[in-house]
């Protein structure tokens, strides 16, 4: 043996270590690829052997091959098995390369389950620590159920290494098992206040990213946490702390009244950036959430202002781009405080990092007003010329446009200047922002009456400059598409319509977009129109045959909607042409023309298509065609009546067609019932919300003329501005806007048609969404309320012996070392999870201290002799203060992980989870009723509907998939698949509701689907309809009672042969309770009786609603429990059986 051990040392001396394999890839970097393969198939070699040593080594090179690119997945399994080593060194290697290797999908995570949960409980915390850290990187959701218990333990271990990475641990377990939150949540409470401050570190962390998308649930920590920030001196500590208070303020105002002083203390005092930036987030967030109860804040403001300006002059880019980021947020409920800084901000346009200046451009956004905005506009537009690079240039130019257009042109004053600002935007080279520039000029036009010549007048010049824009690098084409709009719906203000029209018809107009080309062909018969009222006879006959001429050209365009518009169009001038020549009315031709262009586009609302109303009597659910109904005739007819089917195309058959029958109406309703209900339980439609009728809103039409004169804005600037120069006086003062000395021109009130049409009957509503993150967020499951008290089912799972003892066999149990029992190493609260201890295998002696709601347990090994000496006292004495140390925590001890599952009765009640979501949880019981009816049985299924929302509820109704074993009993003897709850539920309130269910057959279980929908009144007047898909299992116990019968008449009814039908169940391994309690349990839930009790066996009867009787011996052996049963009914007997082996494996 010790040859063969040394023989072994020496071939591992000349294997290839991780040094070798890195030293290899060095030095083969020209055949790299082929030495990593050669390496590879020694690696497989080595994963072969059965020493462990050689295969930790290959694990630890095809770890480091995984991190070069190459694949390792396929040595799972003895990356597993180098897990379960016993030896540290290999086990490290084991769990590094699962880390990496293995991922939440693996299928062979399920064999390291119990090799974790040995590790988590290990003596050693370093086993433990390896566990933890790689769990957390290829946990799953049955990892994460399976080892949350082992992990929580974990938390009130005595080594606060291991209590640190529990708690950083249990936020990943919350990821994958969300019902673990609820039970773990005191715990991870009370870790808030360790004395260590690596755990209590750890504890803020894992709080913090839990509230991050759910605050509203962490309001309740407020108080431990204001404790934190007010004490603690740990910087990346209070950063954490103060991000949370900035997301729980807005939820409770009252909370920020407190937080203002200690956090501008924070202010004040601190040298860290890091910490003062988050300090100035919160009391914007503070003083947002308070600003209707605190008016008095102008000095915090202003303190956060400067405190921002020292960030922005900082030479660190990276504090420069934070403070612009905070001042953006202070911009929105402060704009003045902001406003003094604009210097600063114009400033930062200048910088040579590109985000900086977007984010000045955002600043610059919110600092208009209608003294500033030429200006500033004057300033972006200098340096759109400056700008290198495109995507900057359309930066410039969209927040222009942006500026210029927010609140509908709330800030604009002069609307010549806006249109000619647009037109300017033209002449801009590089940019990708022609449909934004082209979609502003028809705006304008549109919405503001008063400019509609000057923009006609400016639409009129870039349609006769069209090939500037129509070069090869240019990208401001779209721009035509608005020119020629504006200028054939405005055609009336056209100074020259013909040079206009002219311009329209030749050039490069072949080379525009089709979309664009289409938009000239139609406004060119717009402007003939005006053309053709303004000319004689012999004029509008020359126009004519022009525009014909010149619609040629668009008729052979590769569009089809221009060539249908360009076609049509020549038709219609054609009709004119020939009555003018004809000798007919000019005026009268005039005004048909004009008659097809007639009347005025206004804007349309945004929302207007969402608004419109379904008319009334339109059923949008009713068939338009209805369908034929399925035939019953089978294909081997249908097959038979064709003879010859190819001569049927041909000739027609002397068969007469089968007419197929009409429905009835009585038949298309309950046609239409079952699809609606079919699209109501199909996941994939949408839910329908009922929409409240709308008050219709009437247009008001407040016309304000304008007069504007004929001149260019550019040249009426020109004369203010030599006027300015003789009546110029010098009084100027520092710091205005205005460049050159311009005083403020005076306001001119414009009409500006800021509103859109809407469907009649509709009104304008943003109607926000409940919730807007993705279905497939882990956060969405994690919006638990945690203020609610623990219920039983929602404890987690604990792992017992089989053997466990119960209280009265403890009390006589008596061994010759007078040893015992090691009560439970946790003493809780009720509110927490209870873990069970487990005990050594040495004998030891216990002692407990109490200290308020704890208690502490040490140990020490029994001695024998009657009397200690004094070093044994001073070594008790010793252990009492060590204990005093550790007081609150506990020693993880190991724990053996059982050979076989464990199987237990649980002692939940007879109350089942129906349904539940965030807002509404409704739970039901089943019970037999005595009565019956002629379609069957009758059972009452009470609901208990809770709502845990601050709204209220109303018109529940409860519909089933239609089922002939299965429905509602109504009042008029007939069954129905749906019925409706009258109740109405108040906020965090309950209700209770009894429906009667008519089942045909009480022999066997039945499940059956439904869905419960409900309207949901929320707290701002509007009503939201929801609903929630359950599975109703109504098994046969709810046709049970428990009628009691003498010993005579069970044993009579047994020899008389009534019971013909038996069957026989054994249950394996006995349940962790004596016979009584669970014969007790296996009586409530299956609603049996006791007929006779002898030691370990006992006779149960039952009878069913329908007559059907059933007698049951059940014995109770050392290592199965058997089960004989005996019943008229053979399906009643086998489903009874069924729920009683269920009782045992939940």
């Amino acid at each position: 043996m010790a040859l063969k051990k040394v023989r072994g040392t020496m071939e591992r001396m000349f294997d290839k270590n991780l040094t070798d394999l890195v030293r290899g890839i060095r030095n083969n970097k020209d055949n790299e690829a082929k030495y990593i393969a050669q390496c590879i198939e020694e690696i497989k070699q080595e994963l072969r052997q059965d020493n462990l040593a050689v295969k930790a080594t290959a694990v630890a090179k095809l770890t480091y091959l995984q991190m070069l690119g190459y694949d390792m997945s396929w040595a799972g399994f003895n990356i597993i098995e180098v897990m379960s080593s016993s030896k540290f060194t290999y086990k490290r290697i084991g769990y590094l390369a699962s880390s990496q290797c293995f991922h939440s999908d693996t299928e062979l995570l399920m064999l390291t389950t119990n090799m974790i949960r040995k590790d988590l409980n290990s003596q050693n915390q370093y086993d433990a620590g390896l566990a933890l850290s790689a769990l957390s990187c290829f946990i799953s959701p049955d990892l994460a159920r399976d080892l949350a218990n082992d992990i929580m333990t974990l938390l009130t271990s005595t080594k606060p290494y291991l209590r640190k990475k529990a708690v950083l641990m249990m936020y990943k377990v919350f990821l994958r098992f969300p019902e673990a939150l609820r039970p773990a949540f005191p715990r991870l409470k009370e870790k808030l206040e360790d004395p260590d401050s690596g755990v209590q570190s750890a504890a803020v962390n894992v709080v913090c990213e839990l509230a991050r998308k759910n605050p509203k649930n962490y309001l309740s920590l407020a108080p431990v946490f204001f404790k934190l920030m007010t004490t603690s001196t740990n910087n990346w500590m209070l950063i954490k702390i103060i991000k949370l208070f900035g997301a729980l303020t807005p939820l409770e105002p009252r909370l920020g009244k407190k937080l203002i002083e200690p956090l501008t203390n924070l202010i004040h005092s601190t040298s860290a950036m890091s910490l003062l930036y988050e300090c100035i987030n919160t009391v914007i967030a503070v003083l947002i959430s308070i600003s209707s109860g605190m008016p008095n804040h102008s000095a915090s403001i202003q303190l956060c202002v400067q405190k921002l300006r020292i960030l922005i002059e900082d030479s660190d880019q990276n504090l420069k781009y934070l403070g612009l980021l905070a001042m953006s947020k202070i911009l929105k409920s402060h704009p003045k405080s902001v406003q003094s800084h604009k210097d600063l901000v114009m400033q930062c346009l200048d910088d040579k990092d590109e985000s900086i200046r977007l984010r000045a451009l955002d600043l610059l956004y919110g600092m208009v007003s209608r003294k500033t905005l030429i200006e500033i506009v004057k300033k972006l537009m200098v340096h759109m010329d400056k700008a290198e690079g495109t995507s900057y240039r359309d930066e410039l130019l969209s927040k222009i446009i942006d500026i210029c257009s927010q609140n509908n042109y709330q800030y604009i004053t002069n609307f010549e200047w806006y249109v000619s600002v647009l037109v300017e935007l033209t002449r801009m080279e590089g940019t990708q922002h022609g449909p934004l520039v082209a979609t502003q000029m028809l705006d304008v036009a549109i919405r503001v009456r008063a400019i509609r010549e000057y923009a006609v007048q400016q639409m009129a010049l870039l349609l006769e400059n069209a090939h500037l824009l129509t070069q090869p690098g240019s990208k401001m084409a779209d721009v035509l598409y608005a020119a020629a709009w504006i200028s054939g719906e405005f055609a009336k203000e056209l100074t020259d319509p013909e040079g206009t029209l002219q311009a329209m018809l030749s050039g490069r107009v072949t080379a525009l977009p089709g979309h664009i080309q289409a938009v000239y062909v139609q406004n060119i018969l717009k402007v003939f129109c005006v053309v053709l009222s303004r000319a004689d006879l012999e004029e509008a006959i020359k126009q004519c045959d022009k525009v014909i001429e010149g619609l040629q050209q668009y008729v052979c365009s590769a569009d089809l909607e221009v060539q249908d518009r360009a076609s049509s169009g020549i038709q219609l001038l054609q009709v004119v042409r020939s009555r003018l020549l004809d000798g007919d009315d000019l005026s009268t031709i005039t005004s048909n023309m004009a008659a097809l262009f007639s009347g005025e586009l206004n804007p349309v609302a945004p929302k207007a298509q969402k608004r419109v109303q379904v008319p009334e009597g339109l059923d949008l659910d009713a068939w338009i065609n209805e369908p034929p109904p399925p035939s019953s005739e089978s294909e081997e007819e249908e097959e038979a009546e064709v003879t010859n089917p190819i001569a049927d195309i041909f000739i027609k058959t002397s068969s007469e067609p089968k007419s197929n029958p009409e429905p009835t109406e009585e038949q298309l309703q309950k046609m239409r019932e079952a699809r609606k209900l079919e699209q109501s339980m199909n996941p994939h439609y949408l839910k329908m919300y009922d929409v409240s009728p709308y008050i219709p809103v009437a247009p008001i039409e407040l016309d304000v003329p304008l007069k504007l004169s004929g001149l260019s804005y550019q040249n009426k600037k020109a004369q203010k501005k030599s006027k300015k120069r003789k009546k110029k006086k010098n009084s100027c003062r520092a710091g205005d806007w205005s460049s050159e000395g311009e005083a403020v021109e005076e306001v001119v009130p414009v009409e500006v048609n800021r509103g859109g049409e809407m469907p009649e009957g509709a009104q304008e509503s943003d109607g926000a969404d409940s919730d807007t993150r993705d279905q497939d967020d882990p956060h969405r499951a994690l919006d638990i309320n945690l203020d609610e008290p623990l219920r039983e089912e929602e404890r987690l799972p604990v792992l017992e012996h089989r053997s466990t003892l119960t209280p009265a066999a403890t009390k006589t149990r008596h061994s010759k070392k007078k040893d015992k029992e090691v009560p439970s190493m946790l003493l809780l609260n009720d509110e927490y999870q209870e873990v069970p201890s487990t005990s050594s295998h040495k004998t030891k002696k216990t002692k407990s201290k109490k200290n308020g709601e704890r208690s502490v347990e040490k140990t020490k090994k029994q001695k024998h002799g009657s009397s200690q000496s004094k070093k044994e006292k001073k070594r008790h004495k010793g252990d009492e203060e060590l204990v005093k140390l550790k007081e609150g925590y506990e020693e993880a001890l190991g724990i053996s992980t059982p050979s076989k599952e464990i199987f237990c009765i649980t002692n939940k009640p007879l109350i089942s989870r129906l349904a539940y979501n965030k807002v509404l949880t409704v739970d039901y019981e089943v019970c037999p009723q005595d009565n019956q009816c002629d379609a069957g049985s009758l059972a009452s299924v009470c609901l208990t509907l809770v709502n845990h929302s601050a709204a209220v509820m109303r018109d529940f109704e409860v519909n089933i998939s239609p089922s002939s074993n299965i429905g509602f009993a109504c009042e008029n003897g007939e069954q129905s698949s749906s019925r409706k709850l009258n109740i109405q539920i108040s906020g965090n309130s309950s209700e209770n509701a009894k429906l009667y269910l008519v089942v045909s057959d009480v022999t066997i279980s039945h499940k059956i689907r439904g869905t419960i929908t409900y309207i949901h009144q929320l707290q701002d007047g509007n009503s939201v309809q929801d609903k929630m898909d359950f599975w109703l299992h109504v098994g046969v116990t709810a046709f049970l009672t428990d009628n009691k019968i003498d010993l005579d008449t069970y044993s009579s009814l047994l020899s008389s042969g009534e019971l013909s039908h038996q069957q026989a169940v054994t249950l394996r391994p006995v349940v962790a309770r004596d016979f009584s309690q669970m014969l007790s349990a296996v009586c409530t839930k299956c609603r049996l009786t006791v007929v006779e009790q002898m030691d370990q066996t006992a006779s149960l009867y039952t009878r069913s609603t329908t007559g059907h009787q059933v007698c049951l011996l059940v014995k109770s052996e050392p290592t199965q429990v058997s089960v004989q049963a005996k019943s008229s009914s053979p399906s009643l007997l086998q489903a009874l059986l069924a729920d009683i082996q269920a009782l045992f494996s939940t």
